[in-house]
């Protein structure tokens, strides 16, 4: 008996170190990220020069289409439209000279996803910019868009995408109608939803035959081990099963594909590249766009993919010592936690190594 308690004892201390070490360690851990800085939150779209200054003379109008729906299917669980992936192609479109009207399958106000953690001065300007925040909060009815009225389309993520988008016919024949008129069709994240059952008028899929990227099972799965019960299909399968080339980049990290006047890009990362390829495609070149922390730190977990830590160390130094550019550190820690959830360890600590790199390099004087 004396042993069992002994054994018990030896087994509730080695538990309680155990969580001292884990409640220390998350400590340091937070200790490397950055405190989000207040002033974001007042950013205002006229202290954005990319989006004010020397902006092209109008060049027509671009459509941005959004979910209507708030529940995905029976589970419970909220959605909506993803704020970012709006608000940045929405600036993106406006400052390359073009108008922006938003639609929504039922109109009206839809809902909306926002993330504290993702949102950025874009983000924020967006939310204090009062003509965007009229035209999301009265979205026009896709029933009542005339395809004739713009150059492009760009289907927004958001996962309510995949439950009102597919079979909708308006949607279905404003993308035909704009596609056969090589018109630019653009769709991030589960945005792409809306191109799966589209028929052209010869009778073929758009997606036939087609290099296209969207949201990816393994991104899909891993957040929502039961996707498969809750969404009528998973993106990445039905975007195959009609002929696609899917074209998949890393979870969670920036992959675009270009495929004539079709631009699809796999997730919120992909944002920035897909709108500026759409303006390409629409005849011109991109304006000039201060790279941001975020995307800094995408390029920095590609690097990392190919080559490992002492490459994505290099390209960290490179960037914040020798070019004083932003490197998103919370993006990192992310894909630390990602690591995690898919039980690689060692890929998980080769991140916080990453991060305390970075907060180091930034921490460095400079010559």
């Amino acid at each position: 008996m004396f042993r069992k308690y002994r054994i018990l004892k030896w087994v509730l201390l080695g538990l309680g170190t155990l969580i001292a070490i884990l409640v220390i360690f998350g400590f340091w851990f937070m200790s490397l990220l950055p405190p989000r800085a207040l002033s974001l939150e007042q950013t205002k779209v006229q202290e954005l020069t990319y989006v004010m200054d020397n902006v092209p003379e109008n060049r027509g109008k671009v459509l941005a289409v959004v979910t209507s729906v708030d529940v995905m299917g029976k589970s419970g669980k909220r959605t909506g439209y993803e704020l970012t992936e709006l608000a940045r192609a929405y600036y993106v479109f406006q400052a390359n000279g073009y108008e922006v009207d938003i639609a929504s399958p039922a109109g009206g106000e839809p809902p909306v996803v926002i993330d504290d953690e993702d949102m950025g001065p874009y983000d924020f300007a967006f939310l204090n910019d009062s003509i965007a925040q009229k035209k999301t909060s009265q979205t026009l009815s896709i029933t009542d868009v005339s395809a004739a009225n713009y150059e492009a389309i760009f289907f927004v993520g958001g996962k309510g995408a995949m439950f009102d988008f597919p079979d909708n016919k308006k949607i279905q024949a404003v993308v035909r109608k704009l596609y056969e008129s090589d018109k630019v069709i653009g769709a991030v994240c589960h945005g792409p939803a809306a191109l799966v059952n589209v028929t052209l008028t010869d009778g073929t899929l758009l997606l036939d035959d087609k290099t296209v990227s969207g949201f990816t099972n393994d991104e899909e799965l891993l957040l929502i081990p039961e996707a498969e019960s809750i969404f009528p299909f998973l993106l990445q399968d039905k975007m195959t099963a009609q002929g696609a080339s899917f074209n998949k980049g890393a979870m969670y990290l920036e992959k675009v594909s270009h495929d004539k006047n079709l631009v699809t890009g796999q997730n919120p990362w992909s944002v920035w590249s897909v709108a500026e390829l759409m303006i390409e495609q629409m005849g011109h070149v991109p304006k000039f766009r201060e790279i941001t922390g975020e995307e800094n730190a995408v390029d920095i977990l590609n690097v990392y993919d190919k080559g490992g830590s002492q490459p994505a160390k290099e390209m960290i130094a490179k960037l914040i010592q020798d070019s004083n550019k932003p490197v998103d550190r919370i993006l990192i820690a992310k894909h630390g936690i990602i690591a995690a959830m898919k039980g690689e360890i060692g890929k998980f600590f080769n991140m916080v190594g990453l991060v305390s790199f970075a907060k180091k390099v930034e921490g460095a004087p400079t010559e």
